[in-house]
């Protein structure tokens, strides 16, 4: 892989956690229908900022794959298991962020008379978001694992940071051992911000190598 490819893939990267960040920043706690009403716009651009910043860590992480594939073809597997974890973020995103506030919004009118078939259908909504939620945490925690364990073998990156990798996902696992929380928005948003300070480092040390 060239100098340029791997410093624009770790730039990618980097510029995709920030804006998973401000994502996570902007994302507004869930509520009733008249508060999703009241916060339609905030829940629209946060939401549009998460999809808009999946390209981005694709790129990325095909460059850490690449980086890496001198070492060990597996990390294919785990480049496939984070794209596996970023089309569910692309549908949990849409579903949460667009789709459910214009449903909201087209029948708010309508809801109170109709609410016995309205409701059913919102909760539906928030059941298959939660389930692309934990698609998410579990194929990112997976791809993370095996790229940390081809860092910690080889001298392409830090040997620190495939250890640090194999200590969140070792985390991650004791938190579903003790019932963690992983899909409350506050538990949500502890669980994404330890991996995008994991993908950060990633970036930055690829930009370095480069």
């Amino acid at each position: 892989m060239n100098n340029s490819f791997q410093k624009a893939a770790g730039l990618s990267l980097i510029i995709g956690s920030i804006l998973m960040v401000l994502t996570m920043v902007l994302h507004p706690a869930g509520g009733n229908v008249t508060h999703i009403i009241k916060i339609f716009n905030t829940i629209v651009i946060s939401h549009t900022i998460a999809i808009f910043s999946l390209p981005l860590m694709a790129f990325g992480f095909y460059g850490l794959t690449t980086l890496l594939l001198n070492h060990s073809k597996t990390a294919f597997l785990a480049f496939y298991f984070a794209l596996f974890a970023l089309i569910a973020a692309m549908l949990a995103a849409a579903i949460n962020g667009i789709v459910l506030p214009m449903f909201v919004e087209r029948y708010f009118n309508e809801f109170e008379q109709n609410k016995n078939i309205l409701n059913p259908i919102i909760k539906y909504g928030f059941m298959l978001n939660k389930s692309m939620d934990y698609i998410l945490i579990a194929g990112i925690l997976v791809a993370i694992s095996i790229w940390s364990v081809l860092i910690s073998r080889s001298n392409t990156l830090p040997k620190w940071m495939g250890y640090y990798g194999m200590a969140l996902c070792i985390i991650s696992i004791f938190g579903v051992i003790i019932g963690f929380d992983f899909i409350h928005l506050s538990g949500f948003r502890i669980v994404v911000l330890s991996i995008v300070g994991w993908i950060i480092l990633a970036g930055w040390m690829m930009r370095k190598k480069g």
